[in-house]
């Protein structure tokens, strides 16, 4: 841009020596007009990205969230000498994370798939409920939670598979491309050298504005504004291995609850 508008500024002043009052002078009135316009569509195009990165943040931290509850609803409804069902749950609810991600990176290889994995949770509840080693009432609560866990796994395929759609994408870069090629033509008249800078600076704004939108409007790559899915998933696991290992020791907490009742600045408070 900088070279371009160095070479239309060198022909029109000297070479062509156009006149103060050539009709090319007017041309900057075009760009005031469209440059309103441009804006409006930068703005959308932005907005829309960003709307898809949060939303994409936002299933993904419920998605969390329903793991965490999930495994410590099974946990307290596990019995405790029943360990090998413990192990199962943390690596059912830790491998249906890891195949998510695999989908949504395109990276699926395995045969389980998250629905596979969801029938397979659903059929061990009722497997369990059967076996009177968890109650009714819990057996409906429990599936609500693995209905919460499909539901992030169809939010999030939502904003993979659907992309912004690729004529609008088209129609912005050839706006902006005629946009910012025909700039030199009337910066350059009007500012002579010092157009330089100033259409190099508009250039530079308004195509970033673009790459930060086609940065952040696919969140499940692998850019660095992208969701860290291997690393959530990762941290999840750990919280799983934690949750299904150390049962809370009941007389232990009972202890400090006394202890605590039983302290000067409890009873202050009370």
């Amino acid at each position: 841009m900088a070279a371009l508008t160095s070479l239309t500024a060198w022909i029109e002043i000297e070479c062509l020596c156009l006149e103060q009052a050539h009709p090319l002078k007017n041309i900057t009135l075009m760009h005031s007009l469209l440059g309103f316009v441009i804006s409006m569509l930068l703005v959308f195009r932005t907005n829309t990205a960003y709307e898809r990165w949060w939303e994409a943040h936002k299933i993904w931290a419920g998605l969390v969230s329903n793991c965490h509850s999930l495994a410590l609803k099974l946990r307290a409804t596990t019995p405790p000498e029943n360990e090998e069902l413990a192990g199962w749950w943390s690596c059912q609810i830790g491998g249906y994370l890891h195949q998510v991600r695999s989908e949504l990176a395109g990276q699926s290889g395995s045969s389980s798939s998250p629905l596979l994995l969801l029938q397979a949770m659903h059929q061990k509840l009722e497997q369990m409920c059967r076996q009177g080693q968890l109650p009714e009432a819990r057996l409906f609560m429990l599936s609500q939670e693995l209905t919460c866990l499909g539901a992030a796994w169809m939010g999030s395929q939502r904003i993979r598979n659907t992309p912004i759609p690729q004529f609008y994408l088209l129609f912005l870069r050839k706006f902006m491309l005629a946009y910012t090629l025909t700039l030199p033509l009337g910066f350059a008249f009007s500012l002579s050298w010092y157009a330089v800078p100033v259409v190099v600076f508009v250039f530079y704004v308004l195509a970033s504005l673009e790459l930060i939108a086609e940065q952040i409007e696919q969140p499940f790559g692998n850019d660095s504004a992208d969701l860290a899915l291997e690393r959530i998933c990762q941290r999840v696991e750990d919280d799983l291995r934690s949750i299904f290992s150390n049962r809370p020791q009941t007389e232990a907490l009972e202890q400090e609850h006394l202890e605590l009742q039983a302290s000067p600045v409890f009873k202050a408070v009370r």
